[in-house]
């Protein structure tokens, strides 16, 4: 299947070429990087991590080192655009520059990047974005697990651990993002027709800990008796919160009278050691070595011409058509203290 390239504009372009000088601070040269652009006569993979400030985020980061050794990728050295559309456009140009054939990418503001994307498209370079769906803009395969899902699996979980009534505090992701987006209203359309009595307080939070923990402080003050909270990453939102409520007296263990049930999202190490502490209840899993292993996967695949089809993958996932590419949705968990220690769970295995 090909998909649709758009042009790009001379503006676009010349916005390229100014940022690109601001680039040098963003790159990441690492060993792995280095060594597997040298070797073979594979096409060369430009690929940039979104940020270094999740747990999460730096668990993909290793594997997707782990990866580039292991299966010998022809990777230009990496770059960090560090949660800012502005370095990750002069990261892209760069990689334009250096001769790459596919680029990864994982843009956290999915509506911003449009522009980056119409440029690469202009240029036959086909785009993986992971984790994100950008709003527009041409994509070859989007690496990503279903997010409305998230929301639902949360709010079911917290429904039925409240049993059906309470109050619910909801640290909102980013909301120009899809994931955020996502997350938050399958998390209330299900709230609204599942357990109408339950209160929810959406906190919006841009991804950031101390944002969650500002204003989950504030809502405390007015609503002690919260019952529930729904952290949308636990890669940036898990410490904050628990030392919070640990500052608080609040972080009672589950099954204790006062234990404030929580579900967060990502799957990494230190939310399963919470489980097993009783401090949060559950998380959803997202791969991150799934995230890592076909994002390398479909950009080789793209750099070679290959091309995919909706349906079923022998991975375990569904590809879905997008209005501007292909997803493949990869499977993702839920975690509690009945599988925590499930050797399968990537988060069990990392580091």
């Amino acid at each position: 299947m090909k998909l649709a390239r758009t042009r790009s504009t001379a503006a676009a372009t010349a916005v390229l070429a100014v940022l690109a000088l601001a680039t040098a601070c963003n790159r990441e040269s690492t060993g792995s990087a280095a060594s597997a652009a040298s070797g073979g006569g594979k096409p060369a993979i430009g690929i940039d991590l979104p940020r270094s400030d999740s747990d999460f985020w730096n668990s993909y980061a290793q594997y997707i080192d782990k990866d580039i050794k292991s299966d010998g990728i022809k990777a230009l050295p990496l770059s960090n655009s560090q949660n800012d559309v502005t370095k990750l456009v002069a990261n892209v140009q760069v990689f334009q520059n250096t001769g790459a054939k596919a680029v990864v990418m994982a843009p956290q503001d999915t509506g911003a990047v449009a522009s980056t994307l119409e440029t690469l498209a202009s240029k036959k370079i086909p785009v993986v974005s992971v984790d994100t769906r950008p709003d527009k803009g041409d994509v070859y395969m989007v690496v990503r697990a279903d997010n409305r899902a998230y929301g639902t699996q949360a709010c079911e979980f917290l429904g039925k651990q409240l049993g059906g009534k309470g109050k619910v505090a909801e640290f909102q992701g980013a909301l120009d993002s899809i994931n955020g987006r996502d997350r938050s209203e399958a998390f209330a359309a299900c709230m609204k027709e599942k357990f109408p009595n339950i209160k929810v307080y959406e906190l919006p939070t841009d991804w950031k800990g101390d944002v969650a923990s500002a204003k989950l402080q504030s809502l405390l003050a007015q609503a002690p008796d919260l019952g529930g909270i729904y952290m949308q990453a636990g890669g940036v939102f898990l410490q904050p919160t628990l030392s919070l409520l640990e500052q608080k007296g609040l972080l009672k263990p589950a099954g204790q009278k006062g234990h404030i049930s929580i579900i967060s999202n990502d799957g990494i190490p230190q939310e399963f050691d919470a489980i097993r502490k009783g401090q949060i209840d559950a998380t959803v899993s997202q791969p991150a070595d799934l995230y890592a292993k076909y994002a390398l996967f479909y950009a080789e695949a793209a750099a070679e011409g290959k091309t995919f089809k909706p349906g079923k993958t022998d991975h375990g996932s569904t590809i879905i058509q997008l209005p501007n590419g292909l997803e493949d949705q990869l499977p993702a968990p839920l975690v509690t203290k009945d599988n925590v220690d499930d050797k399968t769970l990537w988060g069990n295995n990392v580091g």
